[in-house]
């Protein structure tokens, strides 16, 4: 394996030790449970994570700290401290359990990066309320989806998603009702399931008394995209904290004096653990930002905030060097002492060019929504092997196995990459569907469904995905969704869907579709079935080509042969087509 190692101790250069001081030491050393004893636990026993992320920090000598800068899209700002969050998120959950909340109900949140979802979420949970955050961009079939899987009671959204939500509502009987945040106050008529979030948060009391949840309850539920069927819930419980609080320190090296901006929304994974309860279990101060991405206005934002530690995705590093190391030099970026990006593996060219234009290289790590936080990674005290996702941590025992899932490899063979299951975010179902989730382990090892390599050193190397998923932008696209809504076009018989190679994004997803008789292949064609998908899909998940063919390659038994598509849209041996229909 080539690599050129570049950088060792980052955190050095600014006069800032890092919290991981010798990886072969901490990991010889490192004990699951001593990291558990960091935190405070309920008074009487119990753990839940709003506490761990806010109440032990209000209620100590950090209660006037500022938890929370917000920036607006449209500039405006707003500051909270742990106090302001511990009081609003009582008031959330005192207006969740006059609703009726009973423990263990899910509460869904369908907004923006506005700082009312993120009180929504953490007084959800002090209500013991079970949380899904969901992306804005989520269409009205994805949303009904995930509500209904779960058999959601309450869902926090905003007027102009309400208007998405509305004609689902018939097809959720559980849904019982929607929480309308109008920080905005547009003219908005609710409905007879509809309640006003300002109206019940002012007539709410700031006390609460803390739902009693132990480290197994159930805490949180995200979505993620297969090669069949409908999309999986992930669900992860409350002792996801240690995860989320370790790794927070020793991986993205949190200091209590840091300011932090993860620029991952709450929809995905990254978005909660470390957009929400990794730093606020470490006591950091952190940026959250509404706008979407412009490489002027991120760097306005770090400018202005003096962020000190930044983590984001591939796909918008790559957005920054396109848009050039001149733009970033318009800025004053001298406060940023650690970059880290997770999502996608990070090409070399990336952590390189962040020596360029911030004199910092950007740190990758590799985690999934499954393992909760992070089980691979760079370390500032560690020479970074660009292209590599790093040293498994401390308390991870990873390994690559044979395709039977049943051998470890020696160093430089590609197979299964595996983690040995019992950490304290591992996922503990698939929402309603046990019998697959019991199918990803095998032998005590969990089966990530990614392939890679390992070299002498320990240090892994992603090779790809062992089944159809498509990584774009950093998120995880099921084809079969994609599929399924295609086919609900009136002109489309059959669609197939891959990933193909893009420079910025990694994947985009390309659709082959055979069309029903009496429709004729045309451009105009093409963009009406672009726009009909926009409106159901997640926007990333929406094709970006689209080929039309007489007919799609399917097995005898009529399953589309999607690995055939790709072969030959990429030019790469068809392999065995012995099981191809005729």
């Amino acid at each position: 394996m080539e690599y050129d190692p570049i950088v060792k101790g980052q955190s050095h250069r600014t006069g800032v030790r890092p919290n991981l001081s010798d990886y072969e030491e901490f990991w010889r050393d490192f004990r699951w449970e001593e990291m558990m004893g960091e935190l405070d636990g309920l008074e009487g026993g119990g753990l839940n994570i709003a506490y761990e992320a806010i109440d032990r920090h209000a209620r100590g000598p950090m209660k006037d700290k500022v938890a929370l800068y917000w920036e607006g899209r449209d500039g405006r700002s707003e500051e909270y401290t742990f106090s302001d969050l511990y009081r609003l998120t009582n008031r959330f959950a005192n207006v969740l359990k006059r609703l009726g909340l009973g423990k263990g109900d899910r509460v869904f949140t369908y907004g923006d990066r506005i700082p009312e979802i993120y009180i929504s979420l953490i007084g959800a949970l002090k209500a013991g309320a079970v949380i899904g955050p969901l992306f804005s961009a989520f269409g009205p079939d994805a949303v009904k989806e995930r509500l209904g899987d779960c058999e959601a009671r309450f869902l926090v959204t905003t007027p102009k998603l309400a208007g998405v939500v509305r004609g689902t509502v018939d097809d959720l009987p559980s849904l019982e009702t929607l929480i309308i945040i109008n920080r905005e106050k547009t003219a908005c008529e609710l409905n007879e399931k509809e309640v006003d979030y300002e109206a019940l948060m002012t007539e709410a009391s700031h006390s609460f008394d803390m739902e009693r949840t132990d480290k197994d309850d159930y805490a949180i539920i995200h979505y993620t995209s297969g090669t069949t069927g409908k999309p999986k819930g992930v669900v992860h419980a409350h002792e996801a904290v240690v995860g989320h609080y370790a790794t927070a320190r020793y991986v993205l090296d949190l200091h209590r004096d840091d300011i932090y901006w993860c620029t991952a929304d709450p929809g995905w994974v990254t978005g909660t653990s470390y957009g929400i309860f990794g730093p606020w279990s470490n006591g950091v101060s952190q940026v959250v930002y509404e706008g979407g991405f412009r490489a002027t206005n991120w760097y306005r934002v770090i400018e202005k905030y003096k962020v000190t530690v930044w983590y984001s995705a591939p796909t918008a590093i790559r957005m920054l060097m396109k848009a050039g190391e001149g733009v970033a030099q318009k800025f004053d970026l001298s406060s940023l002492r650690y970059l880290c990006s997770v999502g996608e593996p990070l090409n070399p060219e990336a952590i390189l060019w962040g020596n360029r234009a911030f004199g910092l290289p950007f740190h990758d790590n590799w985690w999934q929504t499954e393992t909760g936080c992070i089980q691979i990674a760079n370390y500032p005290v560690q020479d970074i092997r660009p292209g590599s996702m790093g040293r498994p941590f401390p308390g991870v025992r990873a390994t690559i196995l044979d395709d039977n899932c049943e051998k470890e490899l020696p160093p430089g063979e590609e197979g299964h990459l595996a983690l040995r299951a019992g950490w304290p975010s591992m996922f503990r179902t698939y929402w309603n569907m046990q019998e697959l989730y019991d199918s990803r382990f095998r032998n005590g090892w969990y089966i990530t469904g990614d392939r890679a390599t390992m070299d002498p050193d320990g240090y892994f190397w992603f090779v790809g995905r062992a089944d159809d998923v498509i990584n774009t932008a950093g998120h995880l696209v099921g084809p079969f969704e994609v599929e399924s809504a295609l086919v609900e076009h009136p002109a489309v018989a059959e669609a197939g869907v891959i990933g193909v190679p893009d420079p910025l994004a990694m994947e985009v997803v390309k659709a082959f579709v055979s069309l029903k008789d009496g429709y004729e292949p045309s451009e105009e064609l093409k963009r009406d079935i672009k726009r009909f998908a926009r409106k159901k899909l997640h926007s990333v998940a929406c094709p970006r080509k689209i080929d039309f063919l007489p007919g799609l390659p399917k097995t005898k038994s009529g399953k589309i042969m999607r690995r055939l598509l790709k072969a030959r849209e990429l030019g790469l041996p068809e392999g065995d087509t012995s099981t191809l229909e005729e």
